[in-house]
Formats: C-alpha cells, sequence, structure tokens
C-alpha cells in the first residue's frame, strides 16, 4: 500500500515532472562537475589520473547529502520537484542511499538505463526503475 498522491485525482502532482527530472539532471551534473574541478588541484592534480572514480565519489557524496538534507539535491530543488517514499515522506539518509546506489547502478548498463526511462515515461507516476524497486516517486513540490 502506497500513501503517494494519485496519479489520476491527483495528477498536478505529477505534472511536467519528466522534464523537471532532466532539467535538475543537467544542473546536478553540472554542480557535481565543478565540484569536481575544485577538488583536483588539491591532489596536485594527480586526481586526473582516477577522474571517473572521483567523479563517482563527488556525485554519491552530493546525492545522498543533498536527498537526505531536503529529499532534493540542488538541481531538483531550482526545478521544483522532490523524491518521496512510499508513505508520501521525504526520505531519510537510509533511503537516499540506497536511492543513488540504485540511480548509479542503472547508469553503469545501457540496456537497463533505456528501460529506467521507459519506465519514467510509461508508469503513472513517471518512476524510474530504481523509484519501483524502493517505491518512492518523483512530485512537485507543494508550494510554502
Amino acid at each position: 500500500m502506497t500513501h503517494l498522491p494519485d496519479p489520476d485525482r491527483q495528477s498536478q502532482f505529477y505534472a511536467d515532472v519528466l522534464g523537471k527530472r532532466l532539467l535538475a539532471w543537467v544542473i546536478d551534473a553540472v554542480i557535481i562537475g565543478i565540484l569536481t574541478a575544485v577538488i583536483v588541484p588539491f591532489t596536485a592534480f594527480t586526481a586526473l589520473f582516477f577522474l571517473p572514480f572521483l567523479l563517482f565519489v563527488v556525485s554519491l557524496g552530493y546525492r545522498i547529502i543533498t536527498i537526505a538534507g531536503g529529499s532534493a539535491t540542488f538541481g531538483m530543488r531550482i526545478a521544483a520537484i522532490e523524491l518521496r517514499n512510499r508513505d508520501g515522506m521525504r526520505l531519510n539518509f537510509a533511503e537516499a542511499a540506497l536511492h543513488t546506489i540504485g540511480y548509479h547502478l542503472t547508469l553503469g548498463t545501457i540496456v537497463v538505463q533505456i528501460v529506467s526511462v521507459i519506465f519514467m515515461c510509461a508508469s503513472p507516476r513517471g518512476q524510474s526503475l530504481t523509484d519501483m524497486v524502493l517505491g518512492t516517486a518523483m512530485l512537485n513540490r507543494r508550494s510554502r
């Protein structure tokens, strides 16, 4: 049983979320790139030899910390969307970590990534593969 808004009766929670997810992803990729570029000189530029690993670690840390802190990365906040768990609550640290790990596993294989995008486009709640496994959903942020 889920306490997420019903996509048929409360469609405003899911309106335009797919496009906003893409915008948030681009913003977050830029932020992660900038954070990584700031770190590189502090390693006497040796980080350039393991740059993909550094990008992975920065992305992992950035996503877990920001999602656990407000159920959204900075890109998601700018796009006015947030992740909610199956109870309709914000994600805690463990859920944020699981979601981030699932996200990175999805990115690791092109076939799984394509399946995840198809799920986002076709599912009533616009859930990715990771969202479906964890029971989470991306919603438009409520006005304050």
